[in-house]
């Protein structure tokens, strides 16, 4: 199976409890998570009022042995760029932290796990959010 990006509604649905991502989490090899999403979760974890607790969670999620963390590089922004040309010539635009996800997934051959139905307007990503749609 090749590695799975988590997108921030997948660790907040995991976070949830959510039975389908607890299993992908635990039979998937390798879990990727982007800075780009590891962002939008500590923006989100700073408006509430449980940051300390969200923030010291997601320490403990990112320090497994199968997490892994993928940097940006000028191959991710290249990446990023021909994911927003196909975008806009397809008249189908989807939100810039999205597309760059995406970039990073294409980028290291990974599947996406999330709730957002707009990844699938990108061309040879896999989506989903149940363990038989990433496999």
């Amino acid at each position: 199976m090749r590695p799975v990006l988590l997108d921030t509604n997948a660790y907040t649905a995991f976070k949830l409890g959510k039975k389908e991502i607890i299993e992908i989490i635990q039979c998937s090899e390798k879990i990727v998570l982007s800075p780009i999403v590891i962002g939008e979760l500590l923006g989100g974890f700073d408006h509430g009022t449980r940051a300390l607790h969200n923030r010291k969670e997601l320490q403990q999620f990112l320090a497994s042995s199968r997490i892994q963390i993928f940097p940006i590089t000028i191959d991710t922004a290249n990446f990023y760029s021909h994911v927003y040309f196909l975008l806009k010539r397809k008249g189908q635009p989807i939100p810039t932290n999205d597309m760059w996800i995406a970039a990073q997934a294409l980028e290291n051959g990974c599947v996406v796990c999330t709730y957002d139905k707009h990844f699938g307007a990108i061309d040879g990503l896999i989506i989903g959010n149940e363990f038989s749609q990433l496999i």
